[in-house]
């Protein structure tokens, strides 16, 4: 189950155990419907493919430590390794 989508699309739902259900904070079971679940499901794999290049780009960047290292001798050797990698980044992992 996607627990997301059933706290989205059920307020009164404050717990969710597999196996024994959607229960609401008296300890009731609560019916999920099934169709803005779904609806709910669909929405937010949209919203997560959507952003799938933000991973990607923080799995690739440098570290902060070796970004600054980047920009300290970029400034003192006239360099521009730090906007290449940066750039070099983007160009891999574009914003759809």
């Amino acid at each position: 189950m996607n627990h997301q989508a059933i706290y989205n699309t059920h307020p009164n739902v404050v717990s969710i155990d597999d196996t024994a259900g959607a229960m609401d904070a008296q300890g009731n079971a609560v019916t999920i419907d099934q169709v803005a679940y779904d609806a709910e499901v669909s929405r937010l794999e949209a919203e997560h493919a959507a952003t799938q290049y933000r991973r990607d780009r923080a799995e690739a960047y440098a570290s902060i430590a070796d970004q600054l290292d980047m920009r300290y001798w970029d400034s003192v050797n006239g360099t521009t390794t730090w906007a290449d990698h940066i750039a070099a980044v983007k160009a891999a992992h574009p914003k759809p």
